[in-house]
């Protein structure tokens, strides 16, 4: 049997694993957002940053990509990702539910947020997520490269995100 991992933010430009294949996926029921302060890797406690966080919205559908995990690397590729997705404890990991663009349906494991954690900031003003974006600096460098790295892999693989393209822009301005 296989295994799956859902990217919809940093895991699109950067799984840190060995990738067997890559499809395009979506998830229903969660929206991409920037809904998670982030205080280790694009912000510090004094100055948090946010990232990317899978928010439950039942009516909405995450597109993204599904990366199947290289075959006898399965073991390594989770204790990789609880490392480094769960440093807080803001994200819970999840096997959710994809549809591969090819039709098929796979189990992924999906790192979602905890709506009860204090990292938590879901429906933050586009523009208060622009200030603190172009200004937060984190252990894996400034949070806007994390955005504009975000924004470009998706646009690549034809996936439509205003908030994104917004974002994008009026950082990029704040910064210049």
């Amino acid at each position: 049997m296989s295994m799956w991992v859902f990217g919809y933010g940093s895991l699109l430009w950067n799984p840190g694993f060995d990738v067997a294949e890559e499809v395009m996926a979506t998830l229903p029921g969660w929206a991409r957002s920037f809904c998670m302060r982030s205080i280790h890797h694009r912000g510090s406690e004094a100055e948090p940053g946010l990232v990317l966080a899978l928010d439950a919205v039942p009516e909405a559908q995450c597109a993204g990509v599904a990366l199947r995990v290289a075959p006898g690397t399965e073991d390594a590729t989770l204790e990789y990702l609880r490392a480094r997705e769960l440093i807080s404890s803001a994200y819970l990991e999840r096997d959710l539910e994809l549809t591969l663009a090819d039709g098929r349906i796979v189990t992924a494991v999906t790192y979602v947020i905890d709506p009860d954690h204090a990292q938590y900031c879901g429906g933050l003003p586009l523009e208060e997520q622009a200030q603190i974006i172009a200004h937060a600096v984190g252990g894996r460098g400034p949070n806007r490269d994390y955005l504009y790295n975000t924004a470009q892999h998706l646009a690549d693989m034809g996936v439509a995100d205003p908030d994104l393209d917004w974002l994008s822009r009026r950082v990029a301005a704040i910064s210049a």
